[in-house]
């Protein structure tokens, strides 16, 4: 990583919603890596194209989107970035994306398999390993590193916003892997990640103990949904926890699409893996 870029800078992507190539509006992505290859994490309500609580269409045009385009970071070029465009619904029209296998659509979030990653780097979070075990409460500092606004900090590096974490966040809000922050958050920053962030000093971990961190550090604590609604500064933040089970869920769906191909035959082909989930589990190949 270049002297004075923090890595957590190029781990929020600027994505633009577009129907049949019109844009629609903008939001932010992260990346994370799965068995199945790289999967962009963002707001359920960014690919409907529609407002989770009373489903009505986000866009002024009143369409919804059937595409997205991703500002990726350019392989070994740090600093620049390469445009890289994904079908959100397959030949089929399915949607490509992956839902929470138990909340489904009550679920502000999704994963979406990459399949255009040519010239592509990714700085993928890494689910198994979020950060330092910090303590992180009530009332504590948190960043939401997006692009308000579609605003980009200099070139294509997003914004960082910050707030204060408003609800115990190992409680679920609304019987949901959810837990609120305060924070003036503006269109444009849904699917953000929110992290807690140190240029270092004395911390206290998990253990209880106090520990001398001599740099920056930046634990993820989840993605960015939106505020609670147009008049408040209350945002609501998915736990990573939500993501994990969409990655696992991928994993069960893929299993049962494999015993229902073996027990129909390899020749059925209306019920193979490949066309039934429209290229949800398609590999990674790099291009």
């Amino acid at each position: 990583m270049a002297i004075g870029i923090l890595k957590s800078s190029v781990q929020s992507l600027y994505i633009l919603m577009l129907k049949d190539d019109r844009p629609l509006y903008s939001g932010t992505a992260i990346v994370v890596m799965s068995q199945y290859g790289p999967l962009l994490v963002t707001s359920r309500h960014l690919v409907t194209g529609r407002n989770q609580d009373n489903n009505r269409v986000l866009s002024p045009s009143r369409e919804v989107p059937n595409q997205i385009k991703i500002a990726h970071n350019r392989r070994d070029e740090l600093g620049e970035w390469v445009i890289r465009e994904e079908k959100l619904y397959d030949e089929n029209g399915s949607p490509r994306w992956a839902e929470h296998p138990r909340l489904r659509g009550n679920a502000n979030i999704i994963a979406l398999p990459l399949q255009d990653v040519f010239d592509v780097e990714f700085f993928p979070y890494d689910l198994e390993n979020t950060g330092p075990d910090l303590v992180v409460g009530l009332t504590d500092p948190v960043s939401i590193i997006g692009f308000p606004f579609g605003l980009r900090g200099g070139l294509s590096f997003p914004v960082w916003a910050n707030g204060f974490i408003s609800s115990e966040p190992a409680v679920d809000q609304f019987d949901l892997p959810t837990f609120l922050i305060d924070c003036r958050s503006r269109p444009g920053q849904a699917g953000s990640a929110v992290v807690a962030h140190s240029n270092g000093g004395s911390m206290i971990m998990s253990g209880g103990e106090y520990k001398e961190i001599s740099g920056p550090v930046t634990k993820l604590l989840g993605i960015f949904g939106g505020r609670l609604n147009n008049q408040s500064d209350l945002g609501i933040v998915w736990r990573l926890s939500a993501i994990n089970e969409i990655v696992e869920g991928l994993g069960h769906s893929l299993s049962n699409e494999m015993r229902t191909e073996q027990s129909v035959g390899p020749g059925d082909e209306n019920h193979s893996t490949g066309n039934r989930l429209g290229g949800l589990f398609k590999r990674f190949r790099g291009s």
